[in-house]
C-alpha cells in the first residue's frame, strides 16, 4: 500500500468528512432554557446548575444515585402478557413497547432492586418517566408488587419512586386493575411491620398520585415536582377559581400537609439514611 493511500487519503477524508455530534451530549432545561452539557450534568445528578430545577431520571440512574457505592441487584423482571388487547392506535402497542425499550434501555417503565442505604438494606422500585411517559401497566404493577413482596421476603424497608403520568390507556381496564392491586401490595407491607417510604417524583400524577403513591408512612418529594391527580386546567375549569401559581407542586404540597418533607437530590441518600438509621435502630437514639 501505498504512502499516499495509506495516510493522505485518510486525512483528507477526514477534513472533508462530517463530523458526528452525538445527540446526548447537550440538554435543554425544561425550565430555565439553558443548554447543559452532559457530563456536568451527570456530575451534578441530573439537576441544572443553573436554575437548581431537578431534572428526570431513568431507575437505573436512581438507583445509582441512592445505594452505597452503586452496588444493588436488580429483581427480575415478572412475566406478564405483552399486548393482551392487541391494541393499535397510530402504531401498533407492541411497536410502542420495542421503541421505548430502545429509547430508555429498560424493560418497562418500573424496575426494582435489592441493596443498602448507610448499611440499611432496602428495597427500591423506581420509575422511568421516559418509558411511555412512566405509564402503570401490567408489567409496571407486577414488578411494583413483586418489590414489595421481596421486601416482606427479606424484612427490610420498602421504598418506592414514582414519576408517572398515571394508567397506561393502550391495556385499558387491565391498567387500572393495577392501582387496588399496588394499594393492597403495600397494606402488607405495612401488616408486616415494615416501612412504606415513597419518594416523589416530577410528575406523579393520574391514578397513581390517587392510589400507592399518597400511601407512604414517610412521603417524601424532591424540589418543584408536580403532584396531582387531574391536570391544573380541568382544576380551574371544574372549580370556577384561580389556583396560585405554586398549585400542586412539592413546596404547596408540603405547606398544606400531603408531604413529610421536600429534599434536594444531592441530600436525598443521606436523609434516607438517617431516617432508615431511626426506623431500624430506634433503642440508638
Amino acid at each position: 500500500m501505498s504512502w499516499l493511500t495509506r495516510v493522505v487519503r485518510p486525512k483528507l477524508r477526514a477534513l472533508v468528512e462530517k463530523n458526528e455530534i452525538p445527540d446526548d451530549l447537550w440538554h435543554k432545561c425544561p425550565k430555565c432554557d439553558q443548554m447543559l452539557y452532559h457530563r456536568e450534568l451527570v456530575t451534578n445528578k441530573n439537576v441544572c446548575h443553573y436554575c437548581d430545577n431537578h431534572l428526570r431520571m431513568g431507575a437505573e440512574d436512581r438507583f445509582r444515585l441512592l445505594f452505597d457505592n452503586e452496588d444493588y441487584q436488580l429483581i427480575d423482571m415478572p412475566e406478564v402478557a405483552e399486548d393482551p388487547l392487541k391494541f393499535k392506535d397510530s402504531k401498533r402497542y407492541v411497536d410502542r413497547i420495542k421503541e421505548n425499550r430502545a429509547k430508555t434501555g429498560e424493560l418497562d417503565s418500573v424496575a426494582g432492586a435489592i441493596g443498602k442505604i448507610d448499611g440499611e438494606t432496602v428495597v427500591i422500585s423506581a420509575f422511568n418517566f421516559q418509558y411511555m411517559g412512566g405509564s402503570l401497566g401490567l408489567a409496571a404493577g407486577e414488578m411494583f408488587i413483586t418489590a414489595a413482596e421481596k421486601a416482606i421476603e427479606l424484612g427490610v424497608p420498602y421504598i418506592t419512586i414514582p414519576s408517572t403520568g398515571g394508567a397506561r390507556m393502550q391495556e385499558g381496564t387491565l391498567s387500572l386493575m393495577q392501582l387496588p392491586r399496588t394499594v393492597v401490595a403495600v397494606s402488607r407491607v405495612k401488616e408486616a411491620g415494615l416501612p412504606y417510604i415513597v419518594i416523589l417524583a416530577d410528575p406523579t400524577t393520574g391514578g397513581v398520585s390517587a392510589s400507592f403513591a399518597m400511601l407512604g408512612d414517610i412521603a417524601i418529594s424532591e424540589p418543584g415536582a408536580m403532584i396531582g391527580f387531574a391536570g391544573r386546567r380541568v382544576v380551574e375549569q371544574t372549580i370556577r377559581e384561580k389556583l396560585p401559581d405554586d398549585f400542586q407542586t412539592a413546596e404547596y404540597l408540603l405547606e398544606k400537609g400531603m408531604l413529610d418533607m421536600v429534599v434536594h437530590r444531592r441530600d436525598l441518600r443521606a436523609q434516607l439514611g438517617k431516617l432508615l438509621k431511626l426506623i431500624n435502630h430506634p433503642q440508638l437514639h
